[in-house]
């Protein structure tokens, strides 16, 4: 931009998917412009998705009272007062751009549609090639043509402690077993039926994951989709006589229409896997690392599957698919009739987390603390380390790294240091894999612990049961983001402590944690 704006106005999307898929767009903003103030224009029934995200600094809600030409016209008039510079229009509608021109923004940047474009000062053509790509890249590419340079494209929904804690309670107060496998199901589609799996195939399929995995099940929904899970609950009823099957009932949590927007996200979150449809959730999911194991029929899961690895798509190559209709055309839904139990029964266990791990800290927890460690000279590996991570992987749990390293943004560590000190250490210590997060405090990314999301790459990468699982460090910040994921936190301090920390075992060192923790699995065993 020829102009660094410091008031940036963002009109965001009206349905809930788009609106999680708009996520790394705003992430690319914000990282373009970090001094800038940005608001972001949305739909109620979408803000709360981007409620926590310290990419934005205030959400302006486009509600009932702005309907017609006069609630257009107050609007405007509301959005001129806030004085912005330039408006990114990622909703496709005539009536953002007109909105935008109405506010008097001067720059005012979108794609050439809905018959806009004298309205916008930029207004950016939509090619074939970005529509043959995953719909994230629809906004980002919109922000490239305008100058701004595209950032990590996988979209991430922040929670705050407190959410996350309200869903382990609610978890812990139905469920018995807190450790069992967690299986969260969306059997509904706002789109239309033909983006909805039968309710029958749902019913033995959430049998099979309680008979034959031992899991327990969320099933989840809006106000609009409680008749489908109370149809899928008459079929598990029919089918339990048919087997012979005691108890499902208290394996089974329906939460359809009984949860806000951000209470679905954290319980979304607390599951070990989820099945759904192509749908909103489906996305909050992928952006929540959940695996996922998405059932397509009439819609295109190349422009909106969900996003990243470790997921799986289960869709049959019919010639009618995908149509992008509402409503079967032909009447009879082939391309989800086709897809039977089995097959998402396999796709499901293709994605469960199952392997245990034990993430570890880097300084001060596999190695000597240097403070902002530059150079091999000063590497050092702490005593007693190799020998006890060698009983780790004996007992069979991958060795992950996992580390903050600020120094990178601070410009006193290179980062290709880092790179080739993890790898050292994954060669040395036979780790099965190093995450670091190079960014600033101030930058509230999701990687820096104690925020979760090296964890959570690492659940989908490496197929990790988070539950299942340590986190091993010399600071509190780790022993949170154990609290976060729900593995168990070890503090290594040498000294004793003033303070109460959240750790379930507190060690004075490396091997004193290793060892509690090989006690520990042989008395589970038991």
């Amino acid at each position: 931009m020829e102009k660094t704006p410091q008031h940036i106005l963002i009109r965001g999307v009206n349905w809930i998917g788009d609106a999680v898929l708009t996520i790394p767009a705003i992430r690319s903003v914000r990282r373009a412009f970090p001094d800038a103030r940005i608001c972001l224009l949305v739909k109620p029934w979408v803000a709360d998705i981007f409620r926590e995200n310290p990419d934005i600094d205030e959400i302006v809600l486009y509600d009932k009272s702005f309907i017609g030409l006069s609630g257009k016209l107050r609007l405007a008039k509301k959005l001129r007062q806030k004085k912005f510079d330039v408006a990114i229009l990622l909703q496709n509608a005539f009536d953002a751009a007109l909105i935008a021109w109405l506010a008097r923004i001067p720059r005012r940047i979108g794609y050439r549609r809905d018959g806009r474009g004298f309205l916008l000062s930029q207004a950016v053509p939509v090619s074939d090639k970005v529509l043959e790509k995953h719909q994230v890249y629809y906004y980002l590419d919109l922000l490239a043509c305008a100058g701004i340079k595209p950032s990590d494209p996988h979209p991430y929904l922040y929670l705050t402690d407190g959410e996350r804690q309200r869903a382990k309670d609610l978890l812990s107060s139905y469920f018995s077993d807190t450790g069992a496998l967690l299986i969260g199901i969306n059997p509904g589609a706002t789109y239309g039926s033909a983006k909805r799996w039968p309710p029958g195939r749902f019913a033995e399929l959430i049998i099979r994951i309680i008979s034959e995995l031992g899991g327990q099940v969320i099933l989840f929904g809006g106000p609009s989709e409680v008749e489908i899970t109370d149809e899928i609950i008459r079929e598990i009823n029919k089918l339990k006589i048919q087997m012979k099957i005691e108890r499902l009932g208290a394996r089974i949590l329906i939460m359809a229409g009984k949860t806000s927007l951000r209470e679905l996200a954290a319980l979304i979150a607390a599951c070990d896997a989820f099945i759904t449809n192509d749908s909103g959730p489906m996305h909050m999911a992928s952006a929540l690392r959940v695996p996922t194991a998405a059932i397509f029929g009439s819609t295109d899961q190349t422009a909106t599957g969900p996003f990243g690895e470790g997921h799986q798509v289960i869709a049959k190559d019919i010639p009618c698919a995908p149509c992008m209709k509402r409503e079967c055309p032909e009447g009879h839904l082939k391309c989800m009739m086709e897809i039977t139990t089995d097959d998402v029964y396999s796709a499901l266990r293709e994605i469960l987390p199952g392997q245990r791990a034990v993430f570890l800290d880097k300084d001060g927890t596999l190695i000597e603390d240097r403070n902002y460690l530059n150079s091999f000279d000063d590497l050092h590996i702490l005593r007693g380390v190799k020998t006890a991570l060698k009983r780790l992987k004996e007992a069979g749990f991958r060795l992950i790294g996992a580390t903050n390293q600020s120094g990178v943004a601070r410009g006193i560590v290179d980062e290709s240091f880092v790179s080739e000190s993890n790898d050292y250490l994954r060669k040395e210590l036979l780790l099965d894999d190093f995450y670091y997060c190079p960014h600033h405090p101030d930058e509230k990314c999701p990687c820096r612990k104690p925020e979760p999301l090296m964890l959570l790459r690492a659940r989908l990468q490496h197929r990790i049961s988070l539950k299942a699982s340590y986190v091993i460090g010399d600071k509190e910040s780790d022993v949170m983001l154990a609290v976060k994921t729900g593995a168990t936190g070890i503090l290594l301090s040498a000294t004793p402590l003033f303070e109460k920390s959240a750790a379930s075992y507190i060690s004075k060192d490396l091997p004193g944690a290793v060892t509690w923790i090989l006690e520990r699995e042989k008395n589970r065993k038991e």
